[in-house]
């Protein structure tokens, strides 16, 4: 019962799609740098592990009552009373140092964005999810930060490709987050989260979401384009795209949950596929 309690806080679906985005990046920073440390990669997935849990337990201690009030959410631990405020606290603490020591003794710029996700994440977006639309473009910050980290934890530089990395994963996190927001959207109005970009699943909302899908298209091919990958990347990431567009052409075209559904399920596809797509790519190509 504690390990699943702790699984719930930590969130370990989610985390664990962190970590991954993130350990796929320190693999294709590692290319940049000619070796793989695999010390320093098991490093990264410890200290990610750490601070995306410490981040989701501060979010959960803070969105406690929100969290009663929603299906999805009322048996994890906090509203559920199986766990108090201050154990979780003091869980997400030691989580929070765990991993800012582990991945700062990479260098000082993973630490430094380790803590700034953190803090973002949970004190900046998780009160705003209530007061305006635009937490998801604050939350979206936070949420494309893994790949980055895990980049520079490999190459302690912000380069073209770290910003590129950065950029797939920003982008994609709106259609992606638009998704989840269009199927959960009653559930989240019992909380008062104003998430779709109209707060409700309308026209506008769905128009929004088809622009940035559109966005993702070109920022996909950004690889190919700048020669850090070939075609391999650059046909996969079109054809991926291409049917994430359509997708979310269909969630406009129907307006219904349905649609929503398969465009959130097509999100968790499309970006481990682009992901690693670019490091085979880029393995290859060097």
């Amino acid at each position: 019962m504690i390990w699943r309690d702790l699984i719930k806080l930590v969130k370990f679906r989610l985390t664990f799609l962190v970590v991954f985005s993130a350990s796929i990046s320190f693999l294709i920073g590692s290319q940049v740098n000619g070796a793989i440390h695999w010390v320093s990669w098991a490093k990264l997935i410890v200290g990610g592990f750490l601070i995306t849990g410490a981040a989701n337990g501060f979010n959960e201690i803070i969105e406690k009552d929100l969290d009663r009030l929603m299906t999805r959410t009322a048996d994890r631990p906090l509203p559920a009373g199986r766990m108090t405020n201050g154990q979780a606290l003091v869980l997400s603490l030691l989580m929070g140092i765990g991993g800012t020591y582990l991945l700062g003794s990479l260098n000082l710029l993973t630490g430094f964005l380790s803590v700034f996700a953190i803090i973002l994440y949970a004190f900046v977006y998780t009160p705003l999810k209530q007061k305006s639309p635009i937490s998801v473009f604050v939350g979206a910050i936070p949420g494309a930060l893994p790949p980055l980290i895990g980049y520079v934890a490999a190459h302690p530089t912000i380069d073209q490709v770290a910003l590129i990395l950065f950029g797939i994963q920003f982008i994609w996190q709106f259609v992606h987050f638009w998704a989840i927001a269009w199927v959960l959207d009653d559930d989240y109005k019992l909380a008062g989260f104003r998430l779709l970009p109209t707060g409700r699943r309308d026209l506008t909302s769905a128009i929004i979401t088809v622009i940035f899908a559109v966005v993702l298209v070109p920022v996909s091919l950004l690889p190919t384009f700048y020669g850090y990958g070939g075609y391999y990347v650059g046909g996969v990431s079109l054809v991926f795209s291409l049917i994430f567009l359509y997708q979310a052409i269909a969630l406009m075209r129907t307006l219904e949950i349905k649609s929503a559904r398969q465009l959130m399920f097509g999100s968790f596809l499309y970006l481990p596929v682009v992901q690693l797509m670019f490091l085979f790519d880029f393995i290859v190509k060097k």
